[in-house]
């Protein structure tokens, strides 16, 4: 018993997964039930497509991407522990996981994701047809996502491909086509992704270094300040493009200045030798996202002004 016990993480024993019974823990630790800062990452660009376009009346669509976030998020963490439960096992931070540690079998893990994926598709039977196809198209990315640790040192990047598609459904969601606006902000998103990612590959360095793991984290070495800090800048660039191509004007820009000063807050205070501080500074990502969708709400909402 108590080697079992072993290898429990102590999240499946308090917090909300804690009041599961004892049989649903595992399955809901694989889908990260524990840690939601996920699902507000993967959340966050497709609020800010929808509200960039103005939302039109489509209001429920706040609600059916935040379904549509958790458990495709929650699908793609038990693919990822599927791809890497070998790899996991390696790694001190990850070898408690339920299928790295053998607590969930193969088969059951694979019956998990398929569900979340079937409730995925009733999301997307929500979406305008373009917005549909769009959502499609980004499974191929993120099949490939946990490959890329082993083949590039910016895995990423390719993250922040898979983790800023939102913001390509959100706009034709509500607009039912892919404008230029939807592109611009994507591409802000995708280097916010990889700014914050970096911040998260912190944590991991050692280990990641003795398994042989590659990450924006050890290839920037202790050049991640700096580092962290552009990839910022990239991502305010862009979605200042995205404002001012919806609507031209200075003031517009004004609405990014709360989400400027935390980011410039937070590649101040980054130390590429304080994990546990690197967390902290990922996991308040979560408020950046909220500070930029107040920006692209408020400017998408004045066009209709």
């Amino acid at each position: 018993m108590n080697a079992s016990l072993e290898t429990v993480p102590d999240s499946e024993r308090r917090g909300l997964i804690g009041t599961l019974p004892p049989r649903l823990r595992p399955y809901a630790s694989l889908m990260r039930v524990d840690r939601p800062i996920g699902t507000w990452l993967l959340y966050w660009p497709c609020a800010w497509g929808v509200a960039l376009a103005g939302v039109r009346g489509r209001w429920d669509l706040f609600l059916w991407l935040a379904l549509g976030a958790f458990v495709m998020r929650s699908a793609g963490c038990v693919y990822n522990d599927l791809v890497d439960r070998d790899l996991d096992r390696s790694v001190e931070r990850t070898r408690k996981r339920p299928l790295a540690s053998g607590r969930v079998s193969v088969r059951s893990a694979w019956v998990l994701t398929i569900s979340l994926c079937f409730i995925g598709l009733i999301v997307l039977l929500q979406l305008e047809r373009t917005a549909q196809l769009v959502a499609l198209a980004s499974l191929v990315l993120v099949a490939a996502y946990p490959f890329m640790k082993r083949i590039t040192w910016w895995p990423q990047a390719w993250l922040g491909l898979v983790f800023s598609w939102g913001a390509l459904v959100g706009w034709p969601a509500v607009t039912g086509a892919l404008d230029g606006p939807a592109a611009l902000l994507w591409l802000g998103s995708v280097a916010w992704v990889v700014g914050y990612d970096t911040l998260y590959a912190i944590q991991d360095m050692e280990d990641d270094a003795l398994v042989g793991v590659k990450s924006s984290a050890r290839r920037l070495g202790d050049k991640a300040a700096l580092g962290v800090a552009a990839f910022y800048a990239l991502a305010l660039a862009g979605w200042s493009a995205a404002l001012w191509a919806v609507k031209p004007d200075w003031l517009a820009l004004l609405a990014l200045v709360p989400a400027a000063l935390h980011l410039a807050g937070q590649a101040l205070r980054t130390d590429p030798k304080d994990g546990e501080g690197a967390l902290v500074l990922f996991r308040s990502n979560r408020w950046c996202g909220l500070l930029v969708f107040a920006a692209m709400l408020v400017v998408g909402l004045s066009r209709f002004d």
